[in-house]
């Protein structure tokens, strides 16, 4: 069925203005985005077909645009439709870190994290560098790696924290296979760069192992 065969009130345009976005399931949100569906497929069934595909909302605003590209009828006005929402809500995230201290917020860090990371088909290790009252001052991809690892270097992370201030850091980086679970090497890798970094009297407040669909603090787990 497409958009125009449902009843004035169950569209969902009408459906946002008269009771609100959050009425909405995830395929009627996505198929305001959408617009349009393609030839014998309504845009209904094609939110509901891409969320599928994809995993779901997280799943598809996380996709990256070769895995967009191969989705029959999402060209590229729609493509950059969804790219946009996406750093939308990245930039929302970290207007509110850097706007109070991180733990103030700590599923906003763990969304964060995993907007950033999750979908990377490769290891990425990342520091949230924190100014003394814990705020964002940045994020920075410091190293890249493999499928399964990557080298981190402690003396780089240190300079990097000096040469911004900081007081403080956030420890990140994804598992490619989407198991969010720690390693004994992640384990021994913290306590490194802990010990390096307390050296410049900087913090080391959590690291965070970014799944699929997990994110594991460290802290939470008594790990720091």
């Amino acid at each position: 069925m497409s958009i125009k065969d449902l009843p004035a009130d169950a569209r969902p345009r009408e459906k946002l203005l008269a009771r609100g976005a959050p009425a909405l399931a995830d395929a009627e949100l996505l198929a305001l985005l959408l617009r349009t569906g393609t030839a014998g497929t309504g845009v209904l069934q094609m939110a509901q077909q891409l969320l599928a595909t994809f995993g779901g909302v997280g799943g598809l605003l996380r996709a990256d645009g070769r895995e967009l590209a191969r989705v029959k009828g999402l060209g590229p006005a729609k493509r950059a439709e969804l790219s946009a929402v996406l750093e939308l809500a990245r930039r929302a995230l970290v207007a509110e870190l850097a706007q109070r201290p991180v733990f103030d917020a700590p599923q906003r860090v763990k969304d964060y994290l995993r907007l950033q990371l999750a979908h990377l088909p490769h290891e990425v290790f990342a520091v949230l560098f924190l100014d003394h009252q814990h705020r964002l001052l940045a994020m920075e991809e410091l190293f890249r790696g493999t499928l399964s690892q990557t080298s981190v270097y402690p003396r780089e992370v240190v300079k990097r924290a000096l040469a911004l201030n900081a007081g403080a850091v956030v420890l990140a980086h994804n598992h490619p296979s989407g198991v969010a679970e720690p390693s004994r090497a992640d384990e021994f890798l913290t306590q490194s760069l802990k010990g390096a970094l307390a050296l410049v009297d900087v913090r080391v407040l959590d690291h965070f192992v970014v799944g699929a669909a997990d994110v594991v603090s460290f802290a939470e787990r008594g790990l720091i």
